[in-house]
Parts: structure tokens; C-alpha cells; sequence
């Protein structure tokens, strides 16, 4: 064994040289390493495959690509896996309780395995919502070199009779539509059998695809990582180059909290607005830059969002899934109309080892006769359709998608819910009218506990055209295939005795996406005295992950993290 000092093997020398390390050596033997591979860079590859769902059921083969990049460089790749919970699935459940929770595990898991293996570098492969940020989180915590990977976007679904595009909005929706008597059962039926064709992220830009744009922006992932197909030979070529790309972090001693800079959250954020992401973004870029030791807030949103627009065409409020953005070239040439402009800083650090200018030179234009994103002289939206409200309804702030298409302020009368099944229900039944704001309370971080998404309302809303006519407020969250006028976020959450926690039924409430506020019609000495009355509930978990989730998190606005207390 060398006795050299090496930077690349900072870690794994520890682990494996020397005499007294001949039990280490004796283990891994048995699971591939040679006499030779002692004295390489060890690169831990974490693979969130699972047959949990068709976002992660892939993974394994690209792991094994980057196992194959990483070896092809001169370093030892090590495969592991972590967990992932599906959304699309538990959506509507107790089960989505444990979404947003996933989202700790999995960066505790990469964590705990990189960090007590002595793997040198990361290449971390992530497929569903809560993966993404989970990776990048972890990989902010260790500091060790590494790139992530997107396993790519699902291709939609085709419809056997319209031969319309579909996907799994298209049926959530059509649950909506299937109450209100416009769906019968075997054209519910028909529509939740060819939604989901195969393997891939859901394929709007949900929250899926808007993280997986908002980290190659962030500089995390390669060029193009984040717009190419999950079953296509440019992703398995991804996962190739993105093994070689660590071992070349490794030896320029590149790492994630160099990359991960102020400024590049900012490039992170000017992304996600340029193509209408998903408001799941702030919670998790704001989860991020904690792990990073960077200060963001969600007025940064607010900032940056009245100078960027709206540039992409993308569901759920546009017409085009990601496949589209694919065709057209993906996202480097949006990131060089952001360039151009001024709105990216292009002198922060990659993982190419480029700073974002570099990486962007040579990139070349959408062409002309694209739709898909508009230019920059005729946005789809002036500035960001992610607004940032404060109000007595939410002093801490709340976070709410606003297209424009909907209009840019709803006022209406509250019906109040103490949880998503119980809303839904009033729903499908007909029972939510015109000019009602849907309250869900009772689902945030401490409350839920898990802050569930609020998918199957805002679908079913949707589903029986309502979406304009009626909006939903919730110290929830949403998925990224939510649309209308909805608002989550709100904190303080109804479970640590937010103002959310004391409307009641008739309530006027107001949402203002121009003033940016969120505001209850009750007189402020009402509102004390409801609030001075006001008392906790017992706790839904006493034991158990849910409950020391609930212990241990923080408010949405913070980014829902658990080891805040800790620093």
C-alpha cells in the first residue's frame, strides 16, 4: 500500500490501508475488489431503485452504467440503495404522510452508508420527488465530490380512442370528471391503463422534473441531465459520463459546497421560474441550501421572481409535458435565453469542472418554429407564477402557483376541512360550490404529520370545472400536478396554533397574487381572541418515524428540515 498522501482517496484510505485494515480488505474481497482496487478512489453509486414505482424501477441499469463510468476512470464504484415512497400512489392516503419524511431518510441513508464506508465520491441516481433533494442533501452534508443523476422523464401515455398525450394528472383529473358524471367507469378505466407506459418520472413539469432542472442549474448534475428520457441510450450515456465526471472532481478536488454557492441557488430559482416549476422547489432548495450552510429564504422567491418570467409552456397549467422540452434540445438552451439576458450568473462552478458560461458557449438556439418555450420578449408570464403571500392569514408566509390564468386574486367564503380525505369527499359529492375557499387544515410538517400533497382535491376540483370558481388554502403542500388557485405552506401550520387553525366556515378570505397577501375578513380583535382560545391537539404519532418527524421539524417555511435545533 502506498504510503503517498492521495486527496482522492481521503476517505477510503482510511478504511483500507495498511495491516491493520486487513479485516476491511477481507470483507471487501468477497464483493469485487481486487489487490488493485485498494489503492483506487472509491466512488459509493447510490441507486434508488425500487419496483415501488415506474420512477425508480430503471435505476438499477443506470447504476450499473455508473458503475461502469466510474471504473472505465481509474476509480472503484460501489452500487448501494436507499428507499423511496411514491407519491402517485399513496396520494390521497395516510400512506403520503411519509413522502416528505422519505425525503430525510434518504439523505440520512446516503449519509450514514458514504460516510461510515469511506467512499471518496458520490454519484447519487435519483428518480421520484423526494429522491432528488434527498441526493443533493446528503451530498451537501458529506462534502465529497460527486454528481447526481436524473433517471429521467416517463414518455406519455396515449389515449386509445382520442389519441390524445396523457399522464397521472390525466387521471387524477378524470376522478374528478368520473363524479361529475362526465367519465363513466370504463372510461376511467380505459384512461388509468395507458397513462403510465413505462418507466420514468411523471412527465409534466411536476416536481419530478422541476428539481431535476433546478439541480442542473444548481450546477449538481451534467448538461442536459435533467431533460433526456428515462429508457433512452442518452441517459445510460448520462450515467456513464457522470462516473468519470467524479473521478475528475476527485483529482481537482472539486466539491458540492464549491459548487453550491449563493449565487447558483439563485441560477436554481431563476430556472424553476422560467419554466413555471413546481412549488415544491422552494420547500426543497430552501432544505438544500441549509444542508449547504447557505442563507436563503423564501422571500429570495419574491426577489428574483420580479425580474424573471415565465418562459416555458409546460403542464399542469401549460400544454406540453417534458418530452417536448426534450425534443427541442432540453434545458441548456432555456439556461443560455437566461444567460443572454442577465438573469443567470454564469461564473459559478459545475460539475464539469466549467463554470455555467463555459458549459453554455457553444450551446446552440431552440429552433424558430418552436412553441415550447417562448422567447424572452413574449413571456407567458411577466414575472414568477410562484408568489410568495403573507398576511393574518400566514405571518410566516405561504406559497402559492399562480399561472394568471386563473386570475391574480380570488376572494370567497371559507369551508373548513381537518384533513384532505374529509375535503375530498365534499368534493366529489358536489358539496364544494362557486365562490367557496377550501380550507385543509391540520397537514402540515408537525400536524399531518409529513405536510401530505393535496393532488386529489386540487384534481377533483379540476375534474368537475371548477377551477376557476373555487380555490384551496392548506398548510399542506402540493404536487407538482396541481393547478388552479391554490395556496400552501401556510405557516404557522393549525398544529402549532397558526391563524390557518381558527377560521371558521363563512369566513371571507382573500388571495392576492399581485400584493402578495393571503388574507382572513375577520376583525384583528376577533382574530386574537379566536387565537387566544385556541387549543392544541393530542398528537396523531406518539411513536414511531412520523412522530419523531414531527418533534424534530421545522415550519415550510424553513424548509420542513429536522436537524435545524441541532446547530
Amino acid at each position: 500500500m502506498s504510503s503517498v498522501p492521495d486527496h482522492t482517496r481521503r476517505h477510503s484510505s482510511v478504511v483500507v490501508d495498511g495491516p491493520s485494515r486487513a479485516g476491511a480488505r477481507s470483507m471487501l474481497r468477497p464483493v469485487g475488489f481486487t489487490d488493485e482496487d485498494f489503492k483506487k478512489p472509491v466512488v459509493g453509486i447510490a441507486s434508488l431503485w425500487s419496483m415501488v414505482t415506474p420512477c425508480n424501477m430503471h435505476i438499477d441499469k443506470l447504476a450499473v452504467e455508473a458503475e461502469a463510468g466510474t471504473n472505465a476512470a481509474g476509480g472503484k464504484g460501489v452500487i448501494f440503495g436507499t428507499i423511496t415512497v411514491s407519491d402517485g400512489i399513496s396520494m390521497g392516503t395516510p400512506g403520503m404522510r411519509y413522502s416528505l419524511v422519505s425525503r430525510e431518510i434518504i439523505a440520512d441513508s446516503i449519509e450514514a452508508v458514504a460516510g461510515g464506508e469511506g467512499f471518496d465520491g458520490l454519484v447519487t441516481i435519483g428518480g421520484c420527488d423526494k429522491n432528488m433533494p434527498g441526493c443533493i442533501m446528503a451530498m451537501a452534508r458529506l462534502n465529497r465530490p460527486g454528481v447526481f443523476v436524473y433517471g429521467g422523464t416517463i414518455l406519455p401515455g396515449i389515449h386509445p380512442d382520442t389519441k390524445k398525450e396523457c399522464d397521472i394528472v390525466s387521471v387524477y383529473e378524470a376522478i374528478g370528471q368520473h363524479a361529475a358524471g362526465k367519465v363513466d367507469d370504463a372510461g376511467l378505466r380505459k384512461i388509468e391503463a395507458c397513462s403510465i407506459p413505462g418507466p420514468g418520472s411523471c412527465g409534466g413539469m411536476y416536481t419530478a422534473n422541476t428539481m431535476a432542472s433546478a439541480i442542473e442549474a444548481l450546477g449538481m448534475s451534467l448538461p442536459n441531465s435533467s431533460n433526456q428520457i428515462a429508457i433512452g441510450a442518452e441517459k445510460r450515456e448520462d450515467c456513464r459520463r457522470a462516473g468519470e465526471a467524479t473521478l475528475a472532481l476527485l483529482k481537482a478536488d472539486l466539491k458540492p459546497r464549491d459548487i453550491m454557492t449563493r449565487k447558483a441557488f439563485e441560477n436554481a430559482i431563476t430556472v424553476t421560474i422560467a419554466l413555471g416549476g413546481s412549488t415544491n422547489a422552494v420547500l426543497h432548495l430552501l432544505a438544500i441550501a441549509h444542508c449547504c450552510g447557505v442563507r436563503l429564504s423564501i422571500d429570495d422567491f419574491t426577489r428574483i421572481g420580479k425580474r424573471v418570467p415565465v418562459l416555458g409552456d409546460l403542464k399542469p397549467s401549460g400544454k406540453y409535458g417534458m418530452v417536448h422540452l426534450t425534443r427541442i434540445g432540453g434545458l441548456p438552451p432555456l439556461m443560455k435565453i437566461l444567460l443572454d439576458a442577465g438573469l443567470l450568473h454564469g461564473e459559478c462552478l459545475t460539475v464539469t469542472g466549467r463554470t455555467v458560461a463555459e458549459n453554455l458557449r457553444n450551446v446552440r438556439p431552440y429552433a424558430a418554429d418552436q412553441d415550447v418555450v417562448r422567447p424572452i420578449s413574449n413571456p407567458i408570464k411577466s414575472d414568477s407564477h410562484l408568489r410568495v403571500l403573507y398576511g393574518n392569514l400566514a405571518p410566516d408566509g405561504a406559497v402559492a402557483k399562480i399561472s394568471g390564468k386563473e386570475g391574480l386574486s380570488f376572494t370567497g367564503k371559507a369551508l373548513v376541512f381537518e384533513s384532505e380525505e374529509k375535503a375530498l369527499d365534499a368534493i366529489l359529492a358536489g358539496r364544494v360550490k362557486a365562490g367557496h375557499v377550501i380550507v385543509i387544515r391540520n397537514e402540515g410538517p408537525v400536524g399531518g404529520p409529513g405536510m401530505r400533497e393535496m393532488l386529489s382535491p386540487t384534481s377533483a376540483i379540476m375534474g368537475r370545472g371548477l377551477g376557476k370558481e373555487v380555490a384551496l388554502i392548506t398548510d399542506g403542500r402540493f404536487s407538482g400536478g396541481s393547478h388552479g388557485f391554490v395556496v400552501g405552506h401556510i405557516t404557522p401550520e393549525a398544529a402549532v396554533g397558526g391563524p390557518i387553525g381558527v377560521i371558521r366556515n363563512g369566513d371571507p378570505i382573500t388571495i392576492d397574487a399581485v400584493r402578495n397577501e393571503l388574507t382572513l375578513g375577520v376583525a384583528a380583535r376577533e382574530l386574537k381572541a379566536r387565537l387566544k382560545a385556541w387549543k392544541p391537539r393530542a398528537p396523531r404519532e406518539t411513536r414511531g418515524v412520523l412522530a419523531k418527524y414531527a418533534r424534530t421539524v421545522t415550519s415550510a417555511s424553513e424548509g420542513a428540515v429536522t436537524d435545524k435545533n441541532l446547530f
